[in-house]
């Protein structure tokens, strides 16, 4: 017992220490109130939100070529892949939000707090590669929506998205609920969109249901298990890690009530795990449909463009190849693009003030961030004069830089909610601890893989 008060005791020390150190995303820590005796759903639906802003970022335009690339080509095998990398994200996420209910601090400031000078601006260069590596999908989606939707030449469209920022900064004015509330109803217009396309393609329900258990084959076949590598290294993102465990600060609880961070931890989560199943729905849903579509056509399907073009081949897609089925994905690739550039841009702030406390108004903060990730896409476009083969090329290269930086979000994460002194009685219990370790290690084996197949 009274090895159990001293750990107790050095967390509320270290609880004590950080009241008085800057909180994340300051503006909106803290603001949203939330009912103390309520029902179990109206509860939950308070808490509700962050989970929204959490799951694009599991299925931006990164992650489309990948999930329909694997349905064309393996028809619905890999429905696996999709589960287990759901899973993986569910249990990450929850430490995430975990981590920083429990300290009030984010994985970033701590990241920073616990390297030297050197060690820190090194760490913050790898990570925000990751979030330019992660921009560049989310803006080449938005910036080709826009071109296939309204016919504004690419570098236009990448121009536009430049200024999408300002949209963040008004919002933020009106309170995170609203950009909660926008961006739970993009998610929504992309289920939709992706559902009625797949209800149309009348996908055989046996070989769904099938293609979610495991097979041997994925680890044997190199193409296939390429193609599985891209999906894991598309679907986990480091970004989300480090925005997971700021905003899930952002509801009003007593960080020194044991029962107080226990219902916010419980809530917060379980917002995360519904949020990351209809994740997991889109995603499932754009490998069923490029399984049910273009599997055995042969189809070119490495492009937006290429997409876009065959819903509406009827030789591709058959009877229901349709103008509308065409504008309805060009729709959600909007939707997927705006809605992720937004967590994009919040998780750029976050890892700008925790990693080299950066002091300047948040709106200019914003729009460093912003354009710190846009400059790279806009350079490719203006130096291949709009060409969307050369451009589209680019999200390999953003996978790599994603899969570099993995490790160095996912390991800290690990370390801190494993850290007794740090999360006190919220410490990772034994299972989750190595259930995670093992998940880390198989992740930067694979994404190893990735990067040397890639690559060379």
């Amino acid at each position: 017992m009274k090895r159990k008060n001293k750990k107790n005791q050095k967390h509320e020390k270290f609880i004590e220490d950080t009241g008085t150190q800057r909180k994340s995303l300051d503006e909106i820590n803290g603001s949203i109130d939330v009912p103390d005796n309520a029902g179990y759903f109206k509860t939950l639906m308070a808490y509700t939100g962050p989970g929204a802003l959490i799951a694009v970022g599991y299925m931006d335009p990164g992650n489309w070529i990948t999930s329909i690339g694997g349905g064309a080509q393996f028809k619905y095998t890999l429905l696996s892949v999709v589960l287990l990398s759901s899973l993986i994200a569910m249990l990450l996420q929850a430490m995430s939000a975990r981590l920083g209910i429990v300290t009030g601090r984010d994985l970033a400031q701590l990241t920073r707090d616990r390297t030297s000078k050197v060690g820190g601006f090194i760490l913050w260069v790898i990570t925000e590669l990751a979030i330019m590596a992660t921009d560049v999908a989310e803006i080449i989606g938005s910036g080709i929506a826009l071109e296939l939707l309204f016919g504004f030449p690419l570098i236009v469209g990448i121009t536009i998205t430049a200024f999408d920022v300002l949209i963040l900064l008004f919002l933020m004015k009106l309170g995170f609920h609203k950009i909660e509330a926008i961006v739970a109803t993009l998610v929504a217009v992309i289920l939709f969109v992706f559902a009625y396309e797949v209800f149309l393609s009348k996908p055989d329900a046996l070989g769904v249901l099938g293609g979610y258990v495991p097979r041997a084959k994925i680890l044997t076949n190199q193409p296939m298990l390429y193609m599985a590598l891209g999906i894991v290294g598309a679907t986990v993102m480091p970004h989300d890690l480090y925005l997971g465990s700021s905003i899930s600060q952002t509801r009003k609880y007593d960080i020194n009530d044991h029962d107080s961070v226990k219902k916010t931890i419980r809530f917060t989560i379980a917002d995360s795990n519904i949020q990351l199943t209809i994740a997991f729905i889109v995603n499932s849903l754009l490998l069923i449909l490029g399984a049910a579509l273009f599997f055995g056509t042969n189809s070119e399907l490495g492009r937006f463009v290429d997409l876009f073009n065959a819903l509406s081949n009827s030789k591709i897609v058959g009877a229901i190849a349709s103008p509308i089925l065409s504008m309805l994905f060009a729709i959600a690739l909007l939707a997927s693009g705006q809605s992720s550039t937004i967590t994009g841009t919040l998780a750029g702030q976050i890892i700008m003030e925790g990693f080299i406390h950066l002091r300047m108004p948040l709106w200019a903060q914003r729009l460093l961030t912003r354009l710190i990730s846009i400059a790279p896409v806009l350079a490719f476009a203006i130096y291949y004069n709009g060409n969307e083969a050369k451009i589209e090329g680019l999200l390999t290269f953003s996978q790599v830089f994603l899969s570099i930086a993995l490790p160095f979000a996912m390991i800290p994460l690990i370390l801190f909610t494993s850290d007794k002194k740090l999360m006190g009685a919220f410490v990772n219990r034994p299972w989750v601890k190595y259930l995670s370790w093992i998940v880390a290690v198989i992740l930067i084996i694979l994404n190893i893989q990735l990067i040397w197949t890639t690559l060379f």
